[in-house]
């Protein structure tokens, strides 16, 4: 009897320890700033490190504007004073990162950004991240192609599914060659080939029609927009991929 009892409570306490483990485990998933076990195996990498602006430059400078800060764990843009982009050139990547925005607010993320313009978004397509309920471009009705998700002035979302201002959003952006696909809260919303009759006559049709460089380079920086407005950013993260065919 006092045999059954013992191995009985060894049953128990083994079933308590693997269920703690494996709690810690899906904590340690869902944590900010950090990768999963598979994802470092599958051979992601972090480019905010939750701590500093450690990878990150000021756009056609070495400095970091003083009005992009560390805060809690978040890269938070909280007044105006430029675009930050990454160190290093990316060619062909998944990027995910959560933001959220401030009220009314506007900022983008742009991908093969070269530093020979005057902006970044004369030679880079940007992803916009929008406050879709507040702010004018989105509710002036503008096609669509200024809204959160969209290719900004050139693809329209396919579907409306930011979050309100104020709370997380997860943007997924695949590049590949000349195909990419921007993802908002787990629904693919624009994809697009660079160079195709149809992205040809959508950029004729844009602000972009003069910029030479625009949505041609096959690697660049990846830059986060200052518009002017506060956004919040973490878990930026990136996996390279193997060129397409």
């Amino acid at each position: 009897m006092i045999r059954r009892m013992f191995v009985v409570l060894g049953c128990l306490m083994a079933f308590g320890a693997g269920g703690a483990v494996a709690a810690d485990k899906k904590t340690a998933a869902e944590k900010p700033n950090t990768l999963t076990k598979a994802e470092k195996k599958a051979g992601w990498k972090l480019l905010f490190d939750g701590k500093s602006t450690k990878g990150w430059v000021g756009y056609k400078s070495p400095a970091i504007p003083e009005s992009w800060k560390v805060i809690k764990g978040v890269l938070t843009l909280d007044g105006k004073g430029g675009d930050i982009m990454t160190e290093a050139e990316y060619q062909d990547f998944e990027l995910v990162l959560d933001w959220k925005i401030a009220p009314g607010g506007n900022s983008g993320l742009i991908y093969r950004v070269a530093q020979t313009d005057e902006a970044p978004y004369m030679s880079g397509p940007e992803y916009q991240l929008l406050d879709d309920a507040k702010h004018p471009d989105a509710t002036a009705g503008i096609d669509g192609n200024h809204r959160a998700g969209s290719l900004y002035d050139v693809y329209s979302p396919t579907k409306s599914v930011a979050k309100p201002a104020g709370e997380w959003n997860r943007t997924r952006l695949v590049v590949n060659g000349n195909h990419v696909e921007h993802w908002l809260n787990g629904e693919k919303v624009v994809e697009a080939e660079f160079g195709s009759a149809d992205w040809t006559a959508r950029v004729a049709a844009s602000k972009w029609k003069k910029a030479e460089k625009y949505g041609k380079m096959s690697k660049g920086h990846i830059d986060l927009q200052d518009h002017g407005d506060k956004i919040e950013l973490r878990s930026i993260k990136i996996l390279e991929l193997k060129a397409a065919n």
